[in-house]
């Protein structure tokens, strides 16, 4: 075999092949917009999460740096005891509740940083709110333990003994022998030290006289009052001590609970955020790396689909150009056959046509030198079959001399029911030679003269009257001719011709009017044509600006109907 390829078999599986490619190349695609919007959203989800994670490990930044603050400002108030400090200390709790209000909101739309914060929070004993905690300690603080106040002592008051005392205070030094350097060094190596001493000398006076025994009295009195005074101060002070220390213990533990309570909190969030965003990373980098792989498979897949494709379009080219090669070969054949066979048609019609000429005289000259109307009526019955064998030859070689040449009327003037009737009386012996009743009803009115093709209508109705006597036997054939008025000079010829013959099926019915068309027939008509004749009636119908329809059944008879438009003679 000279191209193996084009093998049917081989052929077919190429162009499943083909096909499956195809429909394979689809689902690539489908699956690839399919990752590109569905998965991407995914990532995209993701990431959004990712990057909401890290807003809230801001927040456990800022919170852990407001506990700082907090726990800052607490040291200095236990220390200043200042309103100011215990203010802020306070505003920065109410700061590190805003940012735990925050997480919370965001905890209530994501469930999974929910599902972890529980996790989280199994570990702790969380007794009350934070912010309830906050109010409790700042209504503690606005009760502060009371401070031990310092009392001015007034000393008892004497008779003023002491009044007119001056006094004179004098400080005497020694004066050393400032000593060299080697000299400060020896006595730093054995120790001895020289050191300056002062002495202070306070002398009292007094302006008059006093009992000095008196003096003494006086100045024991004054110390025992000083003693007791201290004593009790000193006293009250240490029961001052004891008791502020337990109000102290009391109100700085609120404080330090509620320290501990957020820096609990804190610890339980910025845990849980972590592995919260630890999680949407893990699985960020799993959905990136899936959509890439899965895009590298498909771009993959894509481009050895393509290659395939390539490849079996490549074979269909080549076997495209060879069938165009062997249909241009054909074509070429089939129209050197066409060619010889319009010739040889030419030919034989041509040939034929002096034959029949021949054959028509000497029926006219046996006609007119005859009597008999019996052997009339036979010359009739030559002479139509003659004459159709004439125009049917006629009709071959018109055909084959140019089937692409513009058909036209060949026009002149004659009377048309008077036409009409005399291919009626020629055909009519011929009907009659198959047992067929001819029933002809002429509408056509007296004296109605055409410019038109009479040769062509004559073509027509041989054809038309032919087929149904060809198909029909001992039967009835129907001619109805009427006509009707087309503007002021224009006629419409219309005419039915009906017949109870074979008929022709549904199949072949859309197919009557196609060049070398014939149907399938009752086994007794043996002297079919070649199937031209319907389609040269159509053909000349449309040169009168005419239509042509058939109607029929199988068994039952066919009708054929045509409208021809023709001029009015006016002249």
């Amino acid at each position: 075999m000279k191209y193996k390829f084009l093998n049917f078999k081989l052929r077919k599986v190429v162009h499943y092949s083909l096909i499956i490619c195809i429909l394979l190349i689809q689902v690539i695609i489908g699956v690839f917009f399919y990752n590109e919007f569905v998965n991407e959203k995914k990532l995209q989800f993701i990431k959004t999460q990712l990057e909401e994670s890290r807003a809230l490990g801001g927040l456990t930044d800022n919170s852990r740096k407001d506990f700082m603050d907090a726990q800052e400002h607490l040291q200095r108030y236990m220390m200043s005891q200042d309103n100011k400090d215990l203010q802020l200390y306070f505003e920065s709790l109410r700061k590190l509740k805003k940012n735990f209000d925050k997480i919370g909101e965001y905890e209530n739309t994501s469930p999974r940083l929910k599902n972890t914060l529980a996790q989280k929070k199994m570990d702790t004993m969380k007794v009350t709110k934070l912010k309830t905690l906050i109010d409790s300690v700042y209504e503690t603080s606005l009760k502060p333990p009371s401070k031990i106040e310092d009392q001015k002592y007034e000393p008892a008051k004497y008779k003023n003994d002491f009044e007119n005392f001056n006094v004179q205070t004098r400080t005497y030094a020694d004066t050393i022998k400032k000593k060299g350097f080697m000299g400060r060094l020896k006595d730093a190596i054995t120790g001895k030290v020289n050191v300056q001493k002062e002495s202070t000398v306070i002398t009292l006076t007094n302006n008059k006289t006093i009992d000095i025994s008196n003096v003494k009295t006086e100045m024991d009195k004054a110390i025992k009052s000083m003693d007791k005074h201290y004593a009790a101060e000193v006293k009250k002070a240490q029961q001052y001590a004891i008791k502020n220390q337990r109000e102290n213990i009391q109100f700085y533990s609120n404080f330090s609970k509620l320290l501990v309570y957020s820096n609990s909190l804190i610890d339980v969030y910025e845990n849980a955020i972590k592995d919260f965003k630890s999680e949407l990373e893990k699985e960020y980098t799993k959905q990136s790396s899936d959509n890439n792989k899965i895009r590298r498979y498909l771009v993959l897949g894509l481009m050895v689909l393509m290659f395939i494709v390539s490849i079996l379009i490549m074979y269909f080219t080549r076997v495209a150009f060879i069938y165009e090669r062997k249909l241009d070969a054909a074509n070429k054949e089939i129209k050197n056959n066409l060619n010889f066979k319009n010739r040889i048609l030419g030919m034989l019609s041509h040939d034929l046509r002096s034959p029949l000429k021949i054959i028509n005289i000497f029926i006219d000259k046996i006609y007119r030198s005859t009597g008999d109307e019996t052997i009339k009526d036979y010359l009739k019955s030559i002479k139509f079959t003659n004459s159709t064998l004439l125009l049917q030859s006629n009709q071959i070689l018109e055909y084959t001399k140019n089937q692409e040449a513009e058909k036209k009327l060949i026009k002149s003037v004659f009377n048309l029911k008077e036409e009409i009737g005399s291919i009626v009386k020629v055909i009519s012996p011929y009907l009659e030679t198959r047992n067929n009743k001819f029933a002809v009803t002429d509408r056509i009115p007296e004296g109605v003269d055409v410019f038109s093709d009479n040769i062509r209508i004559n073509q027509i109705f041989m054809n038309i009257l032919g087929n149904a006597n060809k198909y029909t036997e001992n039967g009835k054939i129907d001619l109805v001719m009427t006509t009707e008025p087309l503007g002021n000079d224009k006629i419409t010829l219309i005419t039915t011709v009906g017949d109870t013959g074979v008929g022709i099926s549904e199949s072949d019915l859309k197919k009557i009017f196609d060049p070398y068309y014939q149907g399938t027939v009752s086994d007794e008509v043996d002297n079919l044509g070649v199937g031209l004749g319907l389609n040269l009636v159509k053909e000349i119908v449309e040169l009168f600006d005419g239509e042509i329809s058939v109607s029929s059944k199988l068994h039952k008879g066919t009708q054929v109907t045509f409208r021809i438009n023709l001029n009015i003679n006016n002249k």
